[in-house]
């Protein structure tokens, strides 16, 4: 049965491009903005690093918040409950605020802190089920309903210029087949109109190994764009518009903590009498607001050929190309009342077909955000239409980057995975 999409529909975040070719990737709108306009000054700075793990299991936690407590610098930890964070040296008395997700936050003097090796130690968070079940809504979609409402009342409505770091990966099986690293400035528009956000690409590296990818070239489309249109509350409509209701079933799972708040737990998962892949996960919404503080969600990629049509923007006609799991994620931070865009990630894992001939490969593309800085916009410093960056936008490679350790200077990046670690290294002495 051939399955008819309407137009409401809109689940791209990635825009793959499969073609048979080993030319490097295109360059069109693809270039370093030379001017910054939210440059940081250029002051000495110290750098902390390392893990945090849960007190009992000693697991690592992954996308926990990392700030520092009287600023808006932050940063989160990686796959492997990895941080790094730079802190300005005329910050006094700094202190470190840790939060992760069903977990009490901690608050660590800087000063009693190593510079290297730290390990921080969480504990989980006990909810005690009467008293959160007093207050939870009867209605786990009214609730839902309710946190896209007041988006405008819990969520900025100030234009705000943020910093971010963005990393891509394409893995060919387990093997690292490109990497690209960015800062960007994000031009956050307010939640109360209808404005989309602007991205200046400030400074970036990128190096492909095209071997690794046989003779398939793939492009991802979009880079940061990808993952600052996670933003639910900002773009609504590429999940929880109000004619997409009707296709979920919203129930509730136990509540959880964040910041040492309580949350809601709401899961959702499109009705079966809905044919078209829809998504299926959680959103964690603050209690006390009705908030969205966190969600976490995947598409439905069980019709091969329906998923394949919404990510393959051009390919050869005996090549097919189809996911095998699409993931997201997206964290808000909640600063004196207001909760901010924090962290987005996009992971997509896919398989290329060649028709007729021996060719299988899987290939996992991950694109990450997290901001790591951000003041008000007063809009009288605001770059020329031609420096922002375009939503189709693919980074061109610049692999001379690698080679300078203090390529990112002052900049917090999110700390690479030994994987990636391990993939710098080679492209390094390659370029020697």
């Amino acid at each position: 049965m051939k399955i008819k999409f309407n137009s409401r529909f809109k689940p791209i975040i990635f825009s793959l491009v499969v073609s048979v070719t080993f030319l490097a990737y295109s360059t069109a709108n693809a270039a370093i903005v030379k001017n910054n306009s939210f440059q940081q000054a250029e002051t000495s700075y110290n750098e902390y690093n390392g893990m945090v793990v849960d007190s009992k299991t000693n697991e690592p936690l992954v996308f926990a918040s990392v700030s520092v407590v009287g600023s808006n610098i932050s940063t989160v930890t990686n796959s492997e409950g990895s941080f790094s964070i730079k802190i300005p040296n005329d910050i006094n008395n700094a202190s470190l605020l840790i939060t992760s997700l069903g977990y009490h936050q901690m608050v660590l003097l800087v000063s009693q802190m190593k510079k290297t090796d730290n390990v921080i130690k969480m504990e989980v968070a006990v909810i005690k089920l009467p008293e959160v079940v007093i207050n939870t809504p009867k209605n786990a979609l009214s609730l839902v309903k309710s946190v896209f409402a007041n988006r405008k009342i819990n969520n900025s409505n100030e234009h705000i210029l943020m910093t971010a770091f963005y990393r891509e990966t394409i893995k060919k099986g387990k093997k690292n087949a490109s990497l690209a690293e960015a800062i960007v400035n994000v031009y956050k528009q307010p939640y109360s109109n209808l404005k989309n956000d602007k991205l200046e690409l400030y400074k970036s590296r990128k190096s492909t190994d095209y071997s690794k990818l046989d003779t398939i070239a793939l492009k991802l489309e979009g880079g940061p764009f990808n993952t600052l249109s996670l933003d639910r509350l900002k773009y609504p409509d590429f999940i929880f518009s109000e004619k997409d209701y009707a296709s979920y079933r919203f129930t509730y799972e136990p509540s959880t903590t964040i910041n040492n708040r309580a949350v809601y737990v709401v899961k959702f998962a499109q009705k079966d009498s809905i044919k078209e892949p829809l998504y299926y996960g959680k959103l964690f919404i603050d209690s006390k607001t009705n908030a969205l503080a966190s969600a976490i969600y995947n598409l439905n990629v069980s019709d091969k050929e329906a998923t394949s049509k919404l990510f393959v923007r051009r390919k050869p006609k005996d090549v097919f190309a189809y996911p095998l799991s699409v993931s997201y994620r997206i964290d808000y931070l909640e600063k004196d009342g207001k909760w901010y865009y924090n962290y987005g990630n996009a992971q997509l894992t896919f398989k290329v077909v060649k028709k007729g001939k021996w060719f299988n490969s899987e290939y996992t593309i991950n694109s990450e955000m997290a901001i790591t800085n951000w003041k008000l916009d007063n809009q009288e410093e605001k770059p020329s239409a031609k420096d922002y960056i375009s939503k189709s936008i693919i980074i061109s490679d610049e692999a001379s980057g690698f080679s300078d350790p203090d390529f990112w200077g002052e900049y917090n990046v999110i700390e690479p995975e030994k994987s990636i670690e391990a993939a710098i290294k080679k492209i390094k002495r390659k370029l020697d």
